[in-house]
């Protein structure tokens, strides 16, 4: 593993020493602060390339095109709000995405499966323990968007979400987002109607780097991937983790998210 991530700096391998327990209060700190933390250079040099080789032509002849028109919750509706309320605007997604069965003995199946990462994670979200997914299919996935595609404005149901940047776009591509636009008691409809409408001062762009691990908590948290323009495309993997082992989702929701529920 030491070939992939570079343990120098990020030394998951070393749990409990000073610089593991060093690296863990600075990234739950950036956490708290920031609703994510970056850890820039994860990957070595020339290993998000070796990923991207790897999992290209896959995405090329075999990703499922993922299109939707959605508002920001990914709801229908809302009670108590109207139907033609600002914050319920659609907004359009598009994607490619290929899982974690069409790329076995992969680099990024290495990178997710590594245990001394699922233990560092859960000690950065403060969580008794972590696990891998089991679902073949969600487990870990690779996104990608080309020109003209991009992931548009909502919030994520899960409370954390980790991701590792393969490949930038040429222009576009950037991931916007708005800390703390909501909270679980308040649900802010007139605050989400300002930023659908370009009109939130507080929104930030964040520019990544290929080979960035970024964990974010995004449940509260806005944010978008912006469209992207040029022909390389911006790729990403996702990784998912759970408090509980054997979580897997069910046939309907593969079929959502993938075209195929096996």
């Amino acid at each position: 593993m030491k070939d992939l991530i570079d343990l120098d700096r990020y030394p998951l391998d070393r749990e409990n020493s000073g610089a593991w327990s060093a690296l863990v209060e600075k990234s739950r700190a950036e956490l708290a602060r920031d609703g994510m933390f970056n850890l820039e250079g994860f990957l070595r040099p020339g290993v998000a390339e070796k990923a991207v080789a790897e999992i290209r032509p896959i995405m090329a002849s075999r990703s499922h095109e993922h299109r939707r028109w959605h508002n920001i919750y990914f709801k229908p509706d809302l009670p108590g709000l109207a139907a033609d309320h600002p914050a319920l605007q659609k907004v359009e997604t598009i994607n490619h995405t290929v899982c974690a069965d069409q790329f076995p003995d992969s680099l990024i199946l290495a990178v997710y499966e590594y245990e001394p990462l699922i233990r560092f994670l859960a000690a950065t979200m403060d969580k008794p323990r972590l696990y891998a997914m089991e679902d073949p299919l969600a487990r870990a996935n690779v996104m990608s968007y080309r020109q003209g595609e991009a992931l548009n404005w909502h919030f994520d149901r899960s409370e954390f979400t980790t991701t590792l940047l393969l490949q930038a776009a040429e222009q576009g591509g950037e991931f916007e987002y708005r800390t703390d636009l909501r909270s679980d008691d308040d649900p802010n409809y007139d605050g989400v109607a300002r930023l659908l409408a370009g009109h939130d001062e507080q929104a930030r762009i964040m520019k990544v780097r290929p080979g960035t691990l970024n964990v974010f908590r995004g449940k509260n948290t806005a944010h978008r991937v912006t469209t992207v323009r040029g022909r390389r495309d911006r790729m990403i993997a996702v990784f998912s983790y759970y408090e509980r082992p054997g979580v897997t989702f069910s046939p309907e929701e593969r079929l959502g998210f993938y075209g195929r529920s096996r």
